[in-house]
């Protein structure tokens, strides 16, 4: 049976958002702002700047913190919800910090869960198909427990997840803490950084500047890949939903990295060709939640096709230096 989750819960309320800079926490904070939210933004700018909050100054239902939440949560007001974005995501992000990434996912969590338990506010997790590793069970569903390598240089992001939602859990277990775990796939649309380092943000660049795309392996692994504005109202539902989870949140729509560098030169309108690199490290060969339980707990499932996605993305990159 599907629910139905009421967004208007969320008007009037005060949300943290943490990792609000970033490119899934700014969009996020821009919907809940929408929703007639305040919205308390907090970041470091470890993986990000100002940028993609920029439009917000001057705003009066938002206010911007910043902090490394490592060392704590430098807010001593109420909030209602707490939405938990903050980490590393891309590759040679977590790679190049990898114990920031892992204490960030580890006592930033910690912080972050006792700032909710004090205010009895629910607090929402982003959580990652990465738990997942290199999955034996497609496509994945959240009773799956994953295949992830503990000591391989991937595992600073995966393990950093996995334990934010082991702690999380926990507290919801030994607390009663009020809490939802959300699983992101692969999300992809404006406010990406061109040095990302994702396959979408790496095959714009090349394409638009009329070079090979850069494909790691043979191509054939595979991603599903969600557009931001279905993403963010997965998470808005989320928070205003009951729903403990882990939930699963993407779109089912399932393509090799050889069909999306295809389909990036069909929409540039370049076709300079491919170019092959090794592979990762413990790269997942593919990827594709099963969201079932996103549409029977939340009522929500994707509604931007790829092709649409990926033509708004390209219009964000072309005024991107």
């Amino acid at each position: 049976m599907t629910e139905t989750v009421d967004l208007n819960r969320l008007e009037g309320t005060t949300v943290l958002v943490l990792g609000a800079a970033g490119f899934i926490g700014s969009h996020l904070t821009d919907r809940l702002l929408q929703l007639g939210a305040k919205v308390v933004g907090m970041d470091n700018f470890a993986t990000s700047d100002g940028s993609n909050l920029a439009h917000l100054d001057g705003q009066n239902d938002f206010e911007f913190v910043e902090a490394d939440i490592i060392e704590g949560i430098p807010y001593s007001d109420d909030a209602d919800f707490v939405a938990h974005l903050a980490s590393p995501a891309s590759p040679p992000d977590y790679l190049s910090e990898p114990l920031f990434t892992l204490r960030t996912g580890s006592a930033g969590t910690d912080n972050a869960l006792e700032f909710a338990l004090a205010r009895s506010a629910r607090f929402l997790l982003a959580s990652t198909s990465e738990v997942y590793g290199d999955p034996e069970v497609h496509p994945q569903t959240e009773s799956y427990w994953g295949r992830v390598n503990p000591i391989g240089p991937r595992s600073v992001y995966d393990e950093a997840k996995r334990y934010a939602e082991a702690i999380t859990m926990e507290f919801h277990r030994s607390h009663n803490l009020d809490i939802g775990i959300a699983r992101i796939f692969n999300t992809y649309g404006p406010r990406m950084r061109v040095a990302d380092g994702r396959a979408i943000p790496n095959f714009f660049a090349a394409a638009m500047a009329d070079k090979p795309l850069p494909v790691y392996g043979d191509g054939s692994q595979t991603r599903s890949l969600c557009f931001v504005s279905d993403m963010v109202e997965g998470l808005g539902l989320m928070l205003a939903s009951n729903a403990t989870g882990p939930v699963n949140l993407g779109n089912t729509h399932e393509v090799t990295m050889l069909e999306l560098a295809t389909s990036v030169q069909d929409v540039v309108g370049n076709f300079p060709g491919r170019e092959h690199r090794d592979l990762p490290i413990d790269d997942p060969t593919r990827r594709r939640p099963d969201t079932t339980l996103a549409l029977e707990a939340l009522g929500w499932e994707p509604t931007v096709s790829l092709a649409d996605g990926l033509s708004m993305t390209k219009e964000w990159f072309e005024v991107t230096p």
